[in-house]
């Protein structure tokens, strides 16, 4: 059996960041990545799954890149195409040190970049296949600020007949702050994800999450999936997967937001004893994949 040597012995880097992952994933202890660097290279997923044991990540998202996700999935929902997103930081605290080397800031840029290109993919009759907006992300070391991060962005979309539309925004945030109850948030989710386990029809044995935790994407600007998984980058559908899942721990069905049982022609029907109770089974069953003759009908013009 031959055995490759160590990689130091090498000359190949390995992270500080990838030996304390390791370095927990023996323990048995769940690993949460809060910075943006390679930290979860193939090795480590492998070892992870092996192991059973949860890794999340990358990268906290506690400012600009949450209000990205949030306006951009807005202005493409809207039908108004971003062509162009710039956004520039400059912040003094260690994080802003550690991103004044070439390396660092390169991992942040992607993972900063990454975060419209499902929004993107969305809507194929805004974007043609491959066509993405010009998107630059620039971040400077101000030692003076400290931890009071400056964030600007400007988001320029095309509108109809050929117009523009421009929507500049400044935020100053404590960034520690910000970060500090993502830390708390992750933490707990992720404790309460190892004591769940569920079954579905095609696979009727109880079983645990995934080790590589996506639930966890709603907390993260470059979410960790599993191999072969869609990215959600879009706010609110990754709020929708937390809270489903909450409900599903409850025994409730998924929320849908259709209210169908208030938007009939008969409505006032619906007030009456039962009426809600039989309609919302039957929204449930149609939410869970289950579609009932006569409950939806598609009228044509």
């Amino acid at each position: 059996m031959l055995c490759s040597p160590p990689a130091s012995q090498i000359g190949a880097e390995v992270s500080p960041s990838t030996l304390f992952a390791v370095a927990s994933i023996l323990e048995g202890c769940a690993y949460i990545n809060g910075s943006p660097q390679n930290t979860f290279v193939p090795g480590a997923v492998e070892l992870a799954v092996q192991r059973r044991v949860f890794i999340g990540g990358d990268d906290f998202k506690s400012g600009q890149t949450k209000i990205k996700s949030v306006l951009v999935d807005f202005l493409v929902g809207a039908g108004l195409k971003p062509t162009s997103i710039v956004s520039y930081n400059h912040l003094g605290n260690n994080d802003g040190m550690n991103l004044s080397a070439p390396q660092q800031f390169r991992s942040k840029e992607i993972s900063k970049s990454n975060v419209v290109d499902d929004m993107v993919k969305s809507n194929p009759v805004l974007y043609r296949p491959d066509e993405k907006p010009d998107h630059c992300v620039v971040i400077k070391y101000v030692p003076y600020v400290g931890d009071s991060k400056r964030a600007m962005d400007e988001y320029i979309s095309e509108i109809m007949m050929g117009g523009t539309n421009t929507i500049a925004m400044h935020n100053t945030c404590e960034d520690s702050l910000l970060a500090s109850p993502l830390i708390l948030d992750l933490v707990i989710l992720t404790e309460l994800c190892q004591r769940i386990s569920f079954c579905t029809e095609s696979q009727p044995e109880f079983q645990g999450f995934h080790s590589v935790l996506s639930i966890l994407s709603y907390l993260c600007k470059a979410p960790l999936v599993p191999e072969g998984t869609p990215i959600v980058n879009a706010l609110f559908k990754q709020r929708a997967c937390i809270e489903n899942t909450m409900r599903a721990c409850l025994g409730l069905p998924p929320q849908n937001h259709m209210l169908l049982e208030h938007k009939m022609q008969r409505s006032s029907q619906c007030s009456k004893p039962g009426v809600t109770d039989a309609v919302s089974k039957k929204l449930s069953a149609l939410s869970n994949g289950h579609v009932q003759n006569g409950l939806v009908k598609l009228h044509g013009h």
